[in-house]
């Protein structure tokens, strides 16, 4: 979806990544606490399949995790920056929608599904 104003918001890949930590630490740390074997991580487009996608959770939900969950490869999260540039008019639209998704795919990470988030207006 291109920017309401007819040009993509000019936001550096290091500026981006910079807003995604902010939004990681926003995180409450009681929640932040609770997040296990995860990795960030920031790419420029999404996936070939939906290169519209904000941002992506791989991995094993902690409420998926049993007794034989040890030794395995981080959880990933993945934050898309041109699709998000793409969708926003305006520079504190990124911010808001870098914390969206931020907030969104750490949900995924809990167990929380798209229903969930949408029923406690993250959408």
């Amino acid at each position: 979806m291109p920017a309401h104003n007819g040009h993509v918001i000019d936001v550096s890949p290091a500026e981006f990544e910079d807003l995604v930590a902010a939004a990681l630490e926003a995180v409450p740390i009681e929640l932040a606490q609770l997040i296990d074997n995860v990795v960030f991580v920031v790419e420029a487009d999404g996936p070939p399949d939906d290169p519209d996608l904000l941002g992506l959770y791989e991995g094993i939900a902690l409420t998926e995790r049993g007794s034989s969950y040890a030794g395995v490869l981080p959880d990933r999260i993945t934050i898309y920056r041109a699709p998000t540039l793409r969708m926003c008019a305006s520079r504190q639209e990124v911010v808001h929608e870098v914390t969206i998704t931020v907030v969104h795919e750490i949900a995924h990470h809990f167990g929380i599904d798209d229903d969930r988030l949408h029923e406690l207006g993250y959408d």
